[in-house]
């Protein structure tokens, strides 16, 4: 369904159905402005803030700072635009980062260098996951650049390139503004960049620059326009001729659904193919949330050693594999232990296509290309018949005896309980990562994980940050106490714009995935009283409930009260668990990760 946002088109995914973001795009028609370009109004903070609600922004997270304080004012100014202040600058990039995931973009404003290199790392992350965000950073005077003087939140040198030589690896475009002759193209430029690439920008703003009228602004911005992205007609032939070929002959094919689906806005072309096709459907990790889980030939993740049940075998036993964004690192193929053969995939990325050993395809959309394999394409559900026979039911864990410790299995099949389309689960680095992968999400659930950057700690931000785009759902965080620890502080964000989040904190003392790949007493962290933390940062202000549970018994009851009467609160359940108790995934995965760590060096 084709909706528009302010004066940009977005695409959105119909009914709600799990799947890609909106898409931020598409030619657009120039208006006229409301207020001539000579305006009072017409300042560069305001342009800056027009253009953000221009591309679906409403709400953006940040760290005051003296720097930005003048662009900050221009930004609470803007009718529909939300100042979120956050409680450190890491966090407001987590929180963008969250953000885009839902609204398909996001922004955070933080000040020069001490800001900007503490919010790196989530610009780094958000780079890893293809997610487009508008880093702004609020810059020294612009009388102050080729002086030889040296400024406050600096490392002592007459040198300001220091934070833009930091993000020039993590961001694809990097606007640095401290002239007004330039600012509305490098801005327009920078932010169009991120829509395009559907990575971060960076956008450097001088302190005194923000309330300037220029003529080249106007109150209300003209709309710029994004040039869509073409397939090559005569490649996309010979590709689809090629891949049909390819898989007609197959006995068994199967398709695995990638993250890249996401930045290839391809997640309904990706249906539509496996409905065509009829082949066996699955995820690989990175991609679950991406693809519905109510497909009727959905098999399950495909994650190696530590697939879902059956499904590894359906994969790995298939005569020709469809990869659709798939991104192959250490972690997503266990240790580089997946039993695939490149002889036998086809896979396709946003941007070019890769047939078994033979010819590549560039300057083709996945999009383009996976509507176009499905018209080609031979009914063929062999390999979903083969699944369906030796498929057993997962059973249950074992029964509980009255006030026995909670064991985490028994806890994940309780949240299995509370997912509906009016819920969405955010999991954190760790073994939440296998606990989540393990829930079936039944139509419009939200999923998100950070695997290919897995920066510990990212799941609160994010759960801040998606929480405020994707209103309509109630986010169900899993954290680990060592994740939390981290980033807790923006527990107080969440409770200071009103969220109705549940997180559940697994507290089982340490870094359990960092044990499972290797042990030592630098994974045991000193014990909270997370509950009292979290009584202590709500102070009587917001609403917020918060309780402990330490058997099954309390964890009903407290899943009870938190969906009942505290259903419109903040709601913290810190959850005892045992420090070994852990999903037999990560014992596996944990193991051969750490054998591929531990490969000793290349002979000289």
């Amino acid at each position: 369904m084709d909706t528009k946002i302010g004066n940009v088109d977005v695409v959105t995914t119909p009914n709600g159905n799990v799947g890609c973001p909106p898409k931020i795009g598409g030619a657009t028609c120039v208006q006229s402005s409301s207020v001539p370009f000579n305006s009072t109004e017409a300042t560069l903070g305001r342009h800056l803030a027009r253009r953000l609600v221009q591309i679906g922004v409403s709400d953006v997270f940040s760290v005051p700072g003296d720097f930005n304080l003048t662009l900050l004012d221009h930004l609470v100014a803007e009718p529909g635009l939300n100042l979120v202040g956050c409680c450190n600058e890491l966090n407001a990039g987590y929180a963008a980062d969250g953000y885009a995931r839902s609204r398909g973009v996001g922004a955070c404003v933080v000040t020069f260098t001490v800001g900007g290199l503490s919010v790196l790392n989530a610009i780094a992350g958000a780079y890893s996951e293809n997610l487009p965000i508008i880093c702004i950073v609020g810059g020294p005077n612009s009388n102050d650049y080729g002086t030889n003087r040296i400024l406050h939140h600096t490392i002592g040198l007459p040198d300001f390139s220091q934070e833009l030589r930091c993000f020039q690896t993590v961001t694809c475009f990097q606007a640095v503004v401290n002239n007004l002759e330039d600012a509305h193209e490098l801005i327009d430029t920078a932010i169009s960049t991120a829509l395009k690439e559907s990575k971060p920008v960076y956008i450097s703003v001088g302190c005194n620059l923000s309330a300037i009228p220029h003529p080249t602004f106007s109150r209300e911005p003209v709309p710029f326009s994004l040039s869509p992205k073409l397939s090559n007609k005569m490649g996309l032939e010979a590709a689809v001729e090629a891949a049909a070929m390819f898989l007609n002959k197959a006995v068994k094919p199967v398709m695995v659904g990638g993250p890249k689906l996401r930045v290839a806005h391809a997640c309904q072309a990706f249906v539509e193919l496996a409905d065509a096709s009829g082949y066996a459907v699955a995820v690989t990790p990175s991609g679950k949330g991406l693809v519905p889980e109510h497909h009727p030939h959905f098999i399950g993740t495909y994650w190696g050693a530590v697939s879902t049940a059956f499904c590894a075998e359906i994969v790995e036993s298939a005569d020709a594999y469809v990869f659709a964004g798939p991104i192959f690192n250490d972690y997503s193929s266990v240790g580089y232990s997946l039993l695939l053969k490149k002889e036998k995939a086809l896979i396709v990325q946003p941007d070019r296509v890769l047939i078994g050993n033979g010819p590549t395809f560039g300057c083709i959309l996945m999009k383009d290309f996976l509507e176009a394999l499905a018209k080609r394409l031979k009914k063929n559900t062999t390999a979903y018949e083969n699944y369906h026979r030796i498929y057993v039911p997962e059973g249950h864990p074992l029964q509980c005896v009255p006030k026995e410790a909670l064991r985490v299995n028994v806890l994940f099949e309780h949240i299995q309980k509370m997912l509906s389309s009016d819920t969405a689960v955010i999991a954190e680095t760790g073994d939440s990562w296998f606990n989540c992968q393990k829930l079936k999400l039944p139509q419009g659930c939200g999923y998100e994980f950070q695997m290919q950057y897995g920066s510990i700690g990212w799941s609160v931000g994010a759960t801040l940050g998606y929480a405020q785009a994707a209103t309509d759902k109630r986010v169900i965080a899993c954290i680990g106490d060592g994740s939390f620890q981290v980033t807790a502080q923006d527990v107080s964000t969440m409770l200071r714009c009103g969220q109705k989040n549940i997180i559940f904190l697994i507290n089982n003392g340490g870094y359990t995935i960092e044990v499972e790949i290797h042990d030592g007493p630098y994974n045991v962290i000193k014990n909270w009283n997370y509950t009292g933390l979290v009584d202590a940062i709500h102070n009587g202000q917001g609403n917020c409930w918060t309780t402990k549970v330490f058997c099954e018994e309390d964890l009903i009851e407290a899943i009870e009260t938190a969906t009942g009467a505290k259903k419109d609160c903040l709601c913290f359940i810190e959850v005892m668990a045992h420090k070994d108790d852990t999903s037999k995934e990560l014992l596996e995965w944990g193991s051969r990760v750490s054998a591929a760590n531990s490969r000793p060096p290349n002979p000289q």
